[in-house]
């Protein structure tokens, strides 16, 4: 699974294991230090750099690592894991005000806002476009960069991603009714979200949940533009007041209401969102490329392929790719070393390596084969059709240090019945304008 996997379902690992999968990637261990980076004992420059994630994560970075200390005999690479996402950037941002911090580290696409306006990070522009780089500006999508560049200057780079889709079920379609695959729709560019929300009425007719979602922008955003609507506008928050973004927010709140949609954050445990999907009794569920593997391990694979978001015209729309970053500690010592580090992680033949047998989509141009080799969903262009042209969350909110988490903490209030939808519209505009000044 991706580190990009969305941050909902990042699941914690258990500790031992994230210390061992360190140890792994580290050579000789190294020590922690007082300072970012700094020579070993072999005379050797210790790199240290952190992520959060999974064990399984976390597992696929030694091959990686392995290669480049093989390659690099005068660095030694020492991974730092924080198995929760929730506790990684609170974590980071207490060490690097103590100046404790990594050389090098993961951000988060909603948390990288932060530390940008707090001016901890190094400045890549030149470093990208120089002769060292294995990755340069352009071999990244625009979108994908996010609130990672500010002003014309790139303070992360994308590490990999994962374009939000739309799972479905054959089976549970066709037991719902439903003769039209939405693939087939969407090629025909007749995939609309009026045809969307028919097929959802169906399936609850039959006794299944239309569609499951994670509480993120991803999801909702993706709801507002299949809409036709807008959520930021010239630097305004305009979700709440633009008709057809107001429209799909009522829409969303009135289906989990009705439980046309549910929430994967509430569902109990033993029937999530990915068990629903596998049983039948939901026909569609929002999530990356990391579901491969679920599927894999849970039923027939050939019952399950995926679509876009869908459209108010049916007509292909930007849609949300969730994304991390890989970004150098402004006072890191060893800055040559770090960026020999950091370019090759998120150069081309970084990500085919690190990402061969992941879940996740690759943020470089010419690692397409990564998601096509193996033919697996039906249509896994459609990945990287929503990665080309897709964003990642508008860098209007990622710029204000937890805009999102408060975002999607009053629109759950919502979604679960505690808020009156009207009610619920109005703070929510007055609590991001609040937050933006």
């Amino acid at each position: 699974m991706s580190f990009t996997v969305s941050k909902k379902v990042l699941a914690a690992a258990a500790l031992a294991l994230a210390v061992a999968a360190t140890a792994a990637c580290s050579g000789s261990g190294g020590g922690g230090g007082a300072s970012a980076g700094g020579a070993s004992a072999g005379g050797k420059v210790t790199v240290r750099w952190s992520t959060w994630g999974s064990a399984e994560d976390v597992a696929l970075y030694k091959g990686f690592s392995d290669d480049f200390m093989k390659r690099h005999p005068n660095i030694e690479l020492k991974l730092e894991a924080v198995p929760k996402y929730e506790d990684y950037h609170p974590k980071l941002l207490t060490q690097l005000t103590s100046k404790t911090a990594p050389d090098v580290f993961f951000l988060g696409d909603d948390n990288i806002g932060k530390f940008v306006a707090a001016g901890v990070l190094t400045p890549l522009n030149d470093r990208l476009a120089g002769p060292d780089s294995k990755s340069k500006p352009e071999d990244f999508f625009e979108g994908v960069y996010g609130g990672a560049k500010k002003d014309g200057q790139i303070y992360g780079v994308p590490n990999d991603t994962n374009p939000e889709v739309l799972w479905y079920g054959k089976k549970a379609l066709k037991e719902a009714g439903i003769t039209e695959d939405p693939a087939e729709l969407n090629a025909a560019g007749t995939w609309t979200m009026a045809k969307y929300l028919e097929m959802n009425a169906k399936l609850k007719a039959a006794g299944k949940a239309g569609s499951i979602f994670w509480n993120w922008y991803g999801s909702t955003y993706s709801v507002i533009g299949g809409f036709g609507g807008k959520v930021w506008d010239n630097g305004r928050f305009v979700a709440t007041t633009d008709p057809k973004s107001r429209k799909a927010l009522e829409t969303l709140a009135k289906g989990y209401a009705d439980k046309t949609f549910l929430s994967a954050d509430v569902l109990p445990a033993g029937n999530g969102a990915e068990t629903r999907l596998l049983k039948g009794t939901a026909g569609f569920y929002a999530g990356g490329r990391w579901m491969i593997d679920s599927l894999r391990k849970g039923g027939n694979l050939d019952n399950y392929d995926i679509v876009p978001f869908p459209s108010e015209t049916g007509q292909p729309m930007p849609g949300a790719v969730a994304a991390s970053y890989l970004a150098m500690n402004k006072d890191t010592k060893n800055p040559k070393e770090a960026f020999t580090f950091l370019t090759e992680f998120v150069g081309k033949e970084g990500q085919l390596l690190r990402l061969k047998g992941g879940g996740a989509v690759p943020s470089v141009k010419g690692a397409e084969r990564v998601v096509l080799d193996g033919n697996y969903p039906a249509h896994a262009q459609t990945f990287l059709d929503v990665r080309d042209n897709g964003f990642a969350n508008y860098p209007e909110e990622v710029g204000v240090p937890g805009l999102t988490k408060d975002i999607n903490d009053h629109l759950m209030k919502i979604w679960t019945g505690k808020l009156p939808f009207e009610q619920g519209m109005t703070e929510l505009q007055k609590l991001v304008d609040s937050k933006i000044g």
